[in-house]
């Protein structure tokens, strides 16, 4: 480590797990150390699937304590759209619930009765996923719980909420809402209206780099930290802070943020808002210094995660992804973006029975189905790539990889093989990255975000990866799924 240089925590929670990192930012480096992980279990109980927000909380508190004194900052992010709902005295009205809960489906339909979706799309600029808030709010409207809350945070909100005893809502986890209108980068009140949602349950917008208050005196003392220690708004979004952490050098570049979902797309500074655009299902969400993350999301490693579960053998993905190099190419393809695959269980099956009623041939073994995956993931990104320059009109030189699949060298190569442009894969840390630089340029030592990508470029690992061969067999794989 840089002894040198300020330290940051950077609280990055996932879907299977979260963690504190430590980073250190100079002139010329940029050093991050985990310190502390932890792992996010959702519980099923007899009212659903919840997040045991809880137990992260105490996860963080941990990792708080094993980063050590003399934190210049404290950094929050996470997934969108959950949230929690504090009643009058600010007390948590019970577990978070998760987003793929069954409570959502049939629920877009009622309110597409009272705004249709195009003027939906017009307004928020969001893609359609059942999950999103606007459609979980509508699920609990008869709630006893809504009707008790006073207030709602989204999952980072809440969090940095308990660490300082201050509320707000950061404004590009905000954006994943369907409730922020991406031209005004505010409330669309509007849509509120008509849908009957109340803007006031939500805590005042904060912008990434915005103060957020300070650790309570409480958790100064649980966490041994001795001395007043600021927490910063950052992209709260994990998304906002990874697609911040791409070290691009121009503007002519797509990315994709992988993990348990593949988010693909361009850097924009002004949303798309079209019928087409709708219809395409991308979706414009806010990043940092007023910039667009115009996107789609694809389904991504959650395929591959559920698959090893089901299989469980957890330690033997490296002898997998071997085997699945062996397996012939685009045998086997499915749509990595269906919804069919959202929920938990049963995914082996699954993906061999929409092979077998796409008339397809059904792989059977680990591998086959993991070529499967991987080639059905690089033919996504092939698409999502491919669709965002023609939507937004602007085309791009590189692919940018970043997130926990840049530690998949062969979804990697076959992503730049499926898209016919060169793949620049890295930092795997880029949420955890992003989250300290936004720190480090609040405070000081790092500055605007091109500063910032030009920082990444000089200190991470970075592994390019150029196309092979044409692309004409990843569009015939394309035409069998239209």
């Amino acid at each position: 480590m840089n002894a040198g240089a300020r330290p940051y925590a950077a609280v990055d929670l996932g879907a299977s797990s979260g963690r504190v990192m430590v980073g250190r930012v100079g002139p010329d480096s940029l050093e991050l150390t985990e310190v502390h992980r932890f792992a996010n279990r959702p519980v099923r109980v007899p009212e659903g699937l919840r997040w045991d927000v809880l137990g992260l909380y105490a996860g963080v508190l941990e990792g708080l304590r094993e980063a050590g004194d003399g934190l210049a900052s404290v950094g929050v992010d996470s997934w969108a759209v959950d949230y929690g709902l504090l009643d009058a005295d600010g007390a948590l009205l019970g577990n978070p619930v998760h987003y793929r809960d069954r409570r959502t489906e049939g629920v877009a339909e009622k309110v597409w009765a009272s705004v249709p979706a195009g003027e939906l799309y017009a307004a928020t600029g969001l893609q359609y996923a059942p999950f999103n808030t606007l459609y979980q709010l509508t699920a609990a409207r008869s709630t006893a719980q809504l009707a008790q809350a006073r207030r709602l945070l989204l999952i980072p909100d809440l969090l940095t909420y308990w660490l300082t005893g201050e509320q707000g809502t950061e404004l590009t986890n905000a954006s994943t809402t369907q409730l922020i209108d991406p031209r005004t980068r505010d409330w669309s009140h509007g849509v509120a209206q008509r849908l009957g949602i109340d803007l006031s349950l939500f805590a005042p917008l904060r912008q990434p780099g915005d103060p957020a208050g300070e650790l309570r005196p409480e958790v100064l003392e649980e966490t041994g930290l001795a001395r007043p220690v600021a927490v910063t708004a950052v992209g709260s979004h994990d998304t906002a802070s990874a697609v911040a952490a791409v070290p691009a050098t121009g503007e002519r570049f797509a990315y994709i943020c992988t993990g348990t979902w593949s988010l693909a797309g361009l850097e924009l500074d002004a949303p798309v808002l079209t019928e087409e655009s709708r219809a395409a299902n991308f979706t414009n969400e806010l990043g940092l210094d007023g910039t667009v993350r115009y996107l789609r999301n694809i389904m991504g490693l959650w395929l591959l995660q559920e698959c090893v579960r089901a299989w469980g053998e957890p330690d033997a993905l490296g002898s997998l992804l071997l085997e699945a190099a062996k397996v012939p190419a685009l045998r086997s393809v499915v749509d990595a973006g269906d919804a069919a695959f959202l929920a938990p269980g049963r995914m082996p099956e699954r993906i061999a029975e929409a092979c077998r009623v796409s008339g397809q041939p059904v792989p059977g073994s680990p591998a086959e189905i993991t070529r499967c995956i991987l080639d059905s993931l690089a033919l996504a990104h092939r698409r999502a790539v491919g669709d965002a320059q023609r939507l937004a009109g602007r085309a791009v030189d590189v692919v940018h990889i970043v997130g926990g699949g840049t530690r998949n060298a062969l979804l990697c190569q076959l992503t730049a093989d499926a898209c016919g442009l060169p793949v620049v894969a890295g930092p795997t840390e880029a949420a955890a990255l992003g989250n300290v630089l936004v720190q480090a340029r609040a405070h000081g030592p790092a500055g605007d975000l091109a500063g910032m990508r030009r920082l990444l470029t000089r200190t991470q690992l970075l592994t390019r990866y150029e196309p092979r061969g044409g692309t004409r067999r990843w569009e015939a794989a394309q035409a069998r799924l239209a």
